[in-house]
This record gives C-alpha cells, structure tokens and sequence, in this order.
C-alpha cells in the first residue's frame, strides 16, 4: 500500500438538521427538511425564499479555540463546531495537532464578510462605529484562523472557488498529502448565512418559493443553506502509526472550467465529464455505487448535471442530491456532501432526495425516492460553480 494515500479518518458537520453527523444523518434518512423564512436578517425581496438556517438554539458555542465568542463569527463557530465532532471521531485531540506539519485547506464563499451591514450604514452615516466588526473581519479567514488557533505548521490555504469551493479545497488537502507535504489535513468547507447573498440570489431570479427539488420535473430555483463540513485527512502511514481505522480512501479528485458564463454550466457539460474522468483515474464507471450530485434544483444546472452523469456512468446510476436537506451552503456545500458521500459509502444506505416526485426527461438520471442501498465501493461527490468551476472527489471503502 502507498504509505501517502489520503485516508479519511474524521469526519463532521453542521447544517440545518442540526449539529453533528448522527442527527444530521438520522435526520435525512427520516426524510426531516428544516426549511423556513430567514430568522437572523430580515429581507423581503420580490421573490421570497425559504432558507436551510441553524438554529440559534441547535448548537452550544465551541471550547475548541481560545478568545471569547464575541470575537469570532457564525463561520468560524460553525468550522469549530464541525471539527470538534471530525477529531473526536478521529480519536484525536487539539493538542495532538500542535506545532505538526497539519495543513489546513478550506472552502467559503462570502463567510462572513457580507454581515457587518450595521457597521457600514453607521459609517456612511458619519458616526464612528466601534471596531470590533473590523476586526471579526480581518480575523476571519477560516484556514488562517485555524491554523493559528492550533498552532498547525503544514501548509494553509483558503479556498473561495464560488460553490465548488469545498470539493476543490478537499481535492487540494489530498494533494498536499499525496505529495509529501504533510502529513494530516483539516478540509472541507463553512459558510453563514447573510442578508446581501441572499438578496442576490433572489435578484438572480433562481431561488424557489417553496423548499428545493432537486431533479425534479417541477423543479424551479434553489434555496440557501448554511454550515460546515470537515473531514480529517491523514497519509495511510500517519494513520497506521497511530493505529486509527480509515473510513474511506480519497481516491480520485478532478476539476475544470467551462470558460463559458458567469453563473450557467456550458450546455454540452463537457467541463464536468472531464472532472469527473480526473476523479475515476481509470476506474469503471459502470462499477461505482452512487453519485452525490451536486443537484441545486435550478432547472438548467440539473439539466446539464444528470445529462452527464448519465453519459459518463450510465442512465441507471444512482443519484442522491443531499441539498433537499441543507439547502445551497455555498462554500460548504462541497464539504457537507463529501461527509455525506463517506458516511453513505460506510453505511451502505443512502436517503431518499428531500422534494423529488416526478421524473424530468431532460435530466436522464432519476435520483433516491427512498433509502437505497449503496452496494459497491466507490462513491463520487461532485459540485459545479458560478464562474464554469466543476469539481468531483472519489471516496472508497473496502466490502
């Protein structure tokens, strides 16, 4: 065996089912959608839409950084939160971390930086706010954060790539490993909600009015969601020395770019497939057990997306689209749905997808109407970006 192939040895999340892994899980097996109007910011926009929001009273503030928790912002406490749960599943503590050669790669979009309106009207204004806005700004960078936070010494990146962010930040920590350049990594993806992302997707005229469908024939816009998805990286011989159990192995990761449009994926889809041939590395399309798709409910993107899937792995594939249950998490989304892909793999079932009834023949894959067996050993999460980014990540497990 490659003593550098990158294992997963951790993994956890926080989105609008709730906090951890098992009830997020046990919450999109029981079919459970947490969608509703905006509680945190008030907005009222032509075209209202329902959000996938945390709960204010669905998680409990993290120990696992130093400094109050006035200091930092709802993206940093949901990445705390998430990777609390990703080390403990990992049986590793914050100070097994520190001082190593730990990289830390992680996806976002706009994070925090839209949600210091206040701040700015006040300004503009000609008041002379306080600086604490300021400086939960400046010290927001998810990665940097972190890393400083743990005293980590690999290499830190932070990932802003639209709604691939997270695939590609965890394509990237897997690299990182692969080559030798650390030994362990934190990746994955965070993002919160604010009021400006959501008024422009709203402007954009594709968010829904009802909770989102993904591939559905009715289908007509997506809804935004928030949270934070984290996994553990580790060489194969990090692991064994320390006799942890991997749950699955990174087994491929491919990306490319439309260079088409701003916010469509190119009609024929051919940036996608050739993401998706990277991630195979020579693998048999046909012997892979389900794709997490990346399934935003928009009625062109679902169109090219299952379009592709279909020509790369066959009509017939089994398709899960996870944001039924989270909503578009941005940055998060590429995290949330590679931790969903493993537990999916390790557990060998999948949910039904949250919102989907009636087939489109424009799509050519029909996704999970209930909770489906997941039969073979290899499993691919994939994400396409505004800007013609795509991105895809292969997981396997032994059977």
């Amino acid at each position: 065996m490659n003593p550098r192939e990158p294992v997963v040895t951790g993994l956890g999340c926080l989105a609008a089912g709730g906090a951890g892994l098992e009830t997020v899980w046990a919450g999109m097996l029981a079919g459970r959608v947490a969608c509703g109007p905006p509680v945190r910011f008030a907005a009222a926009p032509n075209r209202r839409s329902p959000v996938f929001e945390i709960g204010a009273g669905s998680w409990t503030p993290s120990r696992l950084a130093p400094g109050p928790d006035s200091d930092r912002t709802l993206c940093l406490e949901f990445l705390l939160i998430a990777l609390e749960e990703a080390l403990g599943r990992a049986g590793l503590r914050p100070d097994d971390l520190r001082g190593r050669r730990i990289g830390v790669c992680l996806g976002t979009t706009v994070g925090c930086t839209l949600n210091d309106e206040a701040f700015y009207r006040a300004y503009k204004k000609g008041e002379r706010p306080g600086l604490p806005a300021i400086r939960r700004f400046l010290d927001s960078n998810p990665a940097v954060f972190l890393a400083g936070a743990l005293d980590l010494r690999g290499p830190v990146s932070t990932i802003a790539n639209a709604c691939a962010s997270g695939t590609d930040a965890i394509g990237q920590a897997a690299a990182w490993i692969a080559e030798g350049l650390c030994e362990a990594a934190i990746a994955g993806g965070v993002d919160e909600l604010s009021r400006i992302p959501y008024l422009g997707f709203s402007s954009l005229l594709n968010t829904s009015a009802s909770p989102c469908r993904p591939f559905d024939a009715g289908r007509d816009g997506l809804n935004l969601g928030e949270g934070a998805g984290i996994l553990i990286l580790e060489s194969r011989a990090e692991a064994g020395r320390r006799g942890a159990s991997p749950l699955a192995v990174v087994g491929g990761y491919g990306c490319s770019a439309d260079a088409y449009h701003v916010t469509a994926p190119h009609p024929d889809g051919a940036g996608l497939e050739r993401a998706l041939r990277q991630a195979l590395a020579g693998r048999d399309p046909a012997a892979i057990s389900f794709v997490n798709a990346h399934g935003t409910a928009t009625v062109p993107n679902d169109a090219v997306e299952g379009q592709v899937l279909a020509r790369v792995f066959g009509p017939g594939v089994t398709v899960v689209g996870t944001k039924g249950y989270t909503g578009h998490a941005l940055g998060a989304a590429g995290g949330l749905e590679a931790v969903f892909t493993v537990q999916g793999l390790g557990e060998g079932v999948l949910p039904a997808t949250a919102g989907f009834q009636d087939a489109d023949p424009a799509c050519l894959v029909v996704p999970t109407r209930q909770a489906t067996e997941a039969r073979h050993t290899f499993a691919v999460s994939t994400s396409l970006a505004f800007g013609g980014g795509n991105a895809a990540v292969l997981f396997e497990v032994p059977r």
